[in-house]
């Protein structure tokens, strides 16, 4: 049957709008035909998705945990331990030996953090790096990736995007980050040029103390 003759007034006038909509979505046959890229969309109406994001050598780590310690709900990023994971297998680094594994890792990771935050109706969910930063990191290497990548992006999108820039002043490499700092900024235009290829507008968190950088986000979402 198609969606659409599901689609026709309720017989009953004293059914709202709302309660035909919620009938509807609740049907299986509902979830047979619609499209994903919907039903996507459908479900972040009640959950608000900020991704911020940066380089390595940003205080992007130290601001998430800034925002956890105030109450926020914030979904970490899943990279280190994806790296840590194969280091325990004898892989030091995976992102270097098997980029696509990698980053299908990844992806599959994030593509759970962005369903599992839907359970956090009417509230604002932080995400310490987004889908497209999958794609970019990838790009930055100069490796293909699967269409599934790209439609993974397109499917589930974000409410904004705040980006931090590499900071000289405070960088340092460890066994999880072996980027340099000119690398770092290479990487920051490719997570630049990727949102914005997604249609995000960016909007770059200044250097300042992370009570500053904290209190810049949560004023422009008005929170």
């Amino acid at each position: 049957m198609p969606l659409q003759s599901l689609a026709h007034k309720p017989a009953n006038k004293n059914i709202t709008k709302s309660h035909y909509i919620f009938a509807l979505v609740s049907t299986p046959l509902f979830f047979q035909h619609i499209n994903t890229d919907f039903y996507s969309k459908y479900l972040r109406l009640s959950t608000k998705k900020i991704v911020i994001t940066g380089g390595p050598g940003t205080g992007k780590s130290t601001l998430i945990n800034n925002l956890i310690e105030k109450g926020h709900i914030c979904l970490e990023e899943i990279s280190r331990q994806v790296t840590l994971d194969a280091q325990k297998q004898g892989i030091d680094q995976l992102f270097l030996t098997n980029p696509l594994l990698f980053s299908e890792l990844l992806l599959k990771g994030r593509q759970k953090q962005y369903i599992d935050a839907n359970i956090y109706k009417n509230q604002t969910v932080f995400f310490d790096r987004g889908i497209p930063d999958v794609l970019a990191y990838m790009d930055y290497i100069g490796d293909a990736y699967p269409k599934n990548f790209v439609q993974a992006c397109k499917n589930s999108t974000y409410n904004s995007v705040f980006i931090l820039k590499p900071w000289e002043a405070i960088y340092k490499s460890d066994n999880e980050r072996y980027e340099n700092f000119e690398q770092a900024l290479k990487i920051h235009d490719h997570l630049v040029n990727t949102y914005q290829n997604y249609n995000y507008e960016l909007i770059d968190v200044p250097f300042d103390t992370v009570e500053n950088r904290t209190n810049f986000i949560l004023k422009t979402l008005n929170m």
